[in-house]
Formats: C-alpha cells, sequence, structure tokens
C-alpha cells in the first residue's frame, strides 16, 4: 500500500475511534467521521467499506490483537507471574489511556448493533494468560492444583469488568489502586509462596506507589 493511502486509512481510523470513544457507535456518522478526520465520506467507503468495517478495524487495531504488549509478554527473562501482572498494569493504562484501545472496548460492548463480523477480543488475552500461568506452574510459582486454561478464563473476564467498572464508578484515577487491591486477592488464590508473591509485588508497576503493596497482610 502506498504511504499516502496508509496515511489516509490511518487518519480515518483514529479520528473514527476518537468518535466512537466519545459518543459510541450508533451516534456516529461516516460524515462525523469525514468532518473528524479531514477526509471525504468517500475515503471511508473506499478503504473501510463504510462505518461496520472501519468499526471492525478500530477493534482490530489494538483491543482484539494487542500488538504494543507482545515484547513484554515475550520476555523470558522476567519470571511468568510478574509478566502477567505487568501486562495486566499494561491493558489496563491503554484502556484508560489511548484512544483506539477505549474505541475497541467500547464498540465490543456495543457489538450487537454493529452489522457484521465483531472479533473475539479476549481470546488472546486467555491464550497469553493461560501460558504464562503454565510456566508460572512448571517453575513452581503456583500451587500444583490451578489449571492454567480454566483459570485463565476466569481471570480475563474479572479483570476487564474490573477496569470497566471502576472507571465507570470512580473514575481511571485509582484504577491502579484498584487493580492492585484485585491482584493482592487473587494471587491468594493460587500463589502459596509468600518469597514470589513479595517478587511479584516488587516487580509490579504499582510498587513504590501509594496504596496497598500485593504482598501486605500475607
Amino acid at each position: 500500500m502506498q504511504e499516502r493511502a496508509k496515511a489516509t486509512r490511518r487518519s480515518l481510523l483514529e479520528a473514527a475511534a476518537q468518535l466512537f470513544a466519545e459518543q459510541g457507535y450508533a451516534a456516529t456518522s461516516v460524515n462525523d467521521i469525514s468532518a473528524r478526520s479531514g477526509r471525504t465520506s468517500g475515503a471511508v467507503y473506499f478503504h473501510y467499506t463504510g462505518k461496520e468495517g472501519i468499526a471492525v478495524a478500530v477493534i482490530e487495531d489494538r483491543f482484539a490483537t494487542w500488538p504494543q504488549l507482545a515484547a513484554r509478554y515475550g520476555d523470558d527473562t522476567v519470571p511468568p507471574l510478574e509478566r502477567l501482572v505487568a501486562l495486566s498494569y499494561d491493558i489496563a493504562h491503554d484502556l484508560t489511556r489511548d484512544p483506539v484501545t477505549r474505541a475497541g472496548a467500547r464498540l465490543w460492548t456495543e457489538r450487537t448493533v454493529i452489522k457484521g463480523y465483531v472479533p473475539d477480543p479476549f481470546a488472546l488475552w486467555t491464550a497469553a494468560t493461560t501460558r504464562l500461568l503454565a510456566q508460572a506452574r512448571l517453575a513452581g510459582h503456583v500451587n500444583e492444583g490451578i489449571r492454567p486454561a480454566r483459570t485463565a478464563r476466569t481471570l480475563v473476564p474479572a479483570f476487564f469488568g474490573l477496569c470497566t467498572l471502576t472507571e465507570a464508578i470512580e473514575g481511571t484515577t485509582v484504577l491502579d489502586g484498584r487493580l492492585t487491591d484485585w491482584w493482592h486477592l487473587t494471587l491468594r488464590g493460587f500463589v502459596g509462596d509468600c518469597d514470589v508473591l513479595a517478587r511479584v509485588e516488587a516487580a509490579s508497576p504499582a510498587a513504590g506507589r501509594q496504596g496497598p503493596a500485593l504482598g501486605d497482610g500475607l
């Protein structure tokens, strides 16, 4: 694809993401996207075949594929449980600060009004969490009775619900603290070694910030 076409597609996608995040799918029109991007409405139909196409593209760009998190996930020099916790903070930050990710999350919750296939944004999260938990179990960092796939299928939606409800009820400024509280409670269910908990807490992005440490009270 020529650079000019790539730039047009990107400007349309980012403009659409801003609008979807601000006002939702139903309230956003192709003309709105055109006006926000400075491109013609014809460009929207040419590059994305309409509003439905660009909505799916927004979801796939960040929210369903998480390409920006691949480096941390693949860093084998960091213990798997520490990577899992650190990834959760990265994802939480993107859900609150990155317009394209925020739009993807909102569009997914409004998926019933989007005509066309909407990708499952939790498949990769769940697969990554399963793999990290399996590695952690192999290393003896989680209880032997933990089933990685089953645990991942619980952790991922619980995490997403925490982020969504925290923002709706309390705002984004308290999310790190609530996520720390959540891990404090959750890790007690499958990590029996307090030394492992201490290492995870020390490596957490919330370490040193005001609020409870992951290992407090254990």
